[in-house]
């Protein structure tokens, strides 16, 4: 049987201003019909630049300088894409109908201004005569498909309408409607919830199985491989490292760089003061200004920040632009969180369980409805909710906060130079000379040479921007800083130095962490102890070993369950996954319902563990 393409050393050059760029160089490997291909590496090893060559939608500055693209089907036999136009019939004949492409950012690639209905039925009609009303029928045969829970409505749903999983599942069904032959996701779970990664990904098999369809899959997840592909193509700088089967990659990689990529990623059977070996150590320096920093400030008072009975809502459209069809939602329903001097808390839970919003209200960037907030500086006690002006603005010292997106964070007009030393200009701290030395200082301590204090934020990488964005949240040399989603969409060898320098750091300052995150195998490396959080509620407290060892609410051991392990003997189990109504609390068994009278409350199980359950629900009935 011929291969449904086969890539035969494959180059492709960059045209930049001081001359051209080798982005890959020499690769080769084949897809059979109906198998999955898993196509591995770093950022920058030429994995999307291989398939959009597949496509022929390289960008204008680069071109095929070598090898050939053979695809082989019924109606295109022996056809070599790279020799085609980009522009020609013939490939837009096979791009979308033949061969298709799930992206990495749905709601970049989607259009905000067509509804989902006619975005995935204009592919249909570009590649199918098909009248509208069949056409639109088809549309809604595909969203059913691909898990929405009303198609009919979904086509009249715009993007930003959507989460992140359905606004992927509607990238899926607009690259499967013209149910082509080859399907290629390029990092398609990238950034979402363990549970929506899973449920995306037994998508992508059921739909393979349904439609005799091949993959290739982009990503620098081990785990997610794992579960998902036959055959591993492991590509480093724009060349293939290692190639071979599942099987004989995951049992015993033999390439160095390869190696190096297993030991980068985070596990739950990690030994106390076991660290993560990135691909590449961050070399970081610790200057004058943080040495004294790092001198504990003598104190008798334990807690950092204490949060109770916290509630926030937002009013939601239902129906209709105009009017009062406004239904509230409570994004943070009653939560108490106690964090400690010092300690790096993990708060888990899946998007729009409330984590961010919590966050904001704790930055006083969100004014809660009712509840307290109180921060403790030194043995001095303050109220967050009643502080205005100055004191909010020296509150705004002592807490700083890590972005989820460090490219959308930092201001791509201001160089590295002004972004770091804005928080103190804005402060006041020091003058220009002071302020001039501590950027150089921030930068060595977050392993970034000074010299690149002149560049803009595009110049640098993922990781590197991250390391700025660190580097700006300690400007001001804070106490406690707020972790948003800091590694959830950077590789994992970058994941893994990212993560590194935030736990050296926290040791060297003193400082404590709030780290918010949907990756159960992340927190468990970087915290001391975890609170899981869902529709607002916290479900369960405990020390970190707890919650691993001994899972008790049913959220939890469904957060854990989802989790990708680089290790074929532990593969997720997908049709759990599946029926799983974890998230939702009205299928959480008897103990941990809700009262309809009382409520529910937080349970100690002992050593510090806690769970909400009913209020009359005892130890017993728990463990």
């Amino acid at each position: 049987m011929k291969p449904l393409l086969d890539v035969q050393n494959l180059a492709v050059d960059f045209k930049v201003h001081r001359g051209s760029i080798q982005a890959v160089r020499g690769v080769s490997f084949d897809i059979m019909p109906g198998s999955t291909v898993a196509l591995v590496g770093e950022s920058g090893s030429g994995k999307s630049v291989t398939a959009q060559a597949i496509l022929g939608i390289l960008p204008r500055i680069a071109s095929i300088t070598g090898g050939r693209i053979m695809l082989n089907t019924e109606q295109h036999n022996d056809v070599d894409i790279a020799a085609l136009k980009p522009d020609s019939k013939a490939i837009r004949a096979i791009r979308g109908g033949v061969i298709s492409m799930i992206f990495q950012e749905p709601m970049v690639s989607l259009s905000p201004l067509h509804t989902i209905g006619d975005q995935i039925s204009e592919a249909l009609f570009l590649h199918r005569e098909a009248g509208f009303d069949e056409g639109m029928h088809l549309t809604r045969e595909m969203l059913s498909m691909v898990g929405f829970p009303d198609p009919k409505r979904a086509l009249k749903t715009y993007p930003f309408e959507l989460s992140g999983g359905l606004r992927q599942r509607a990238m899926i069904a607009l690259a499967l409607i013209c149910r082509p032959q080859l399907l290629i996701a390029d990092e398609p779970t990238t950034a979402l919830d363990v549970t929506i990664q899973a449920q995306i990904l037994n998508l992508i098999r059921e739909l393979q199985g349904e439609l005799g369809m091949a993959v290739l899959l982009i990503t620098h997840d081990l785990g997610v491989v794992a579960n998902i592909a036959e055959e591993v193509v492991v590509m480093y700088h724009g060349e293939i490292m290692e190639r071979g089967s599942a099987e004989d990659i995951y049992a015993a990689p033999q390439h160095p760089y390869l190696q190096a990529l297993f030991r980068a990623v985070p596990h739950f059977n990690m030994t106390k003061g076991e660290r993560l070996v990135p691909v590449r150590e961050i070399e970081y320096d610790i200057g004058d200004h943080f040495s004294q920093k790092a001198e504990s400030i003598k104190t008798t008072e334990t807690r950092h920040l204490e949060v109770r009975d916290v509630v926030k809502s937002f009013a939601i459209r239902s129906e209709g632009w105009f009017g009062s069809n406004a239904q509230m939602v409570r994004a943070v329903d009653n939560v108490d969180l106690t964090v400690l001097k010092g300690e790096c808390m993990g708060l888990v839970g899946e998007s729009g369980c409330g984590k961010t919003t919590l966050s904001k209200i704790i930055m006083r960037a969100l004014v809660p409805d009712s509840g307290t907030i109180r921060f403790f500086d030194g043995d001095e006690s303050i109220d967050v909710r009643s502080l205005s002006d100055d004191a909010l603005f020296n509150y705004r010292r002592k807490v700083q906060f890590i972005f989820q997106d460090p490219f959308s964070s930092l201001n791509p007009r201001m160089t590295v130079y002004d972004i770091i030393r804005e928080p103190l200009l804005i402060h006041s701290v020091g003058d220009e000379a002071y302020q001039a030395d501590m950027v150089k200082e921030l930068m060595r301590l977050v392993g970034l040479d000074p010299r690149f204090l002149s560049r803009y934020p595009h110049s640098f990488s993922g990781g590197q921007r991250q390391r700025i964005g660190i580097a700006r949240a300690l400007a001001l040399r804070p106490d406690f800083i707020i972790c948003d989603e800091p590694v959830s969409a950077l590789d994992v060898s970058i994941q893994a130095q990212i993560l590194n320098l935030l736990k050296d750091l926290q040791n060297e300052l003193n400082l404590t962490l709030l780290f918010v995150s949907h990756n159960l195998a992340v927190v468990d490396y970087i915290s001391d102890r975890i609170s899981v959080m869902c529709q607002g509620k916290l479900v369960e407290v405990a020390p970190r070993e707890s919650i691993f060892t001994n899972p008790v609410h049913p959220y939890t051991q469904a957060l854990l369950s989802a989790v990708p392990f680089p290790d074929l003997q532990h593969t997720l189990d997908f049709d759990s996954i599946k029926e799983n109504r974890a998230s939702n609390p009205d299928m959480w068994p008897s103990p941990f319902l809700s009262d309809p009278e009382h409520g529910s409350m937080m349970v100690s199980l002992g050593d510090d563990h806690f769970v909400r359950a009913r209020p009359d629900t005892t130890r017993g009935e728990l463990v």
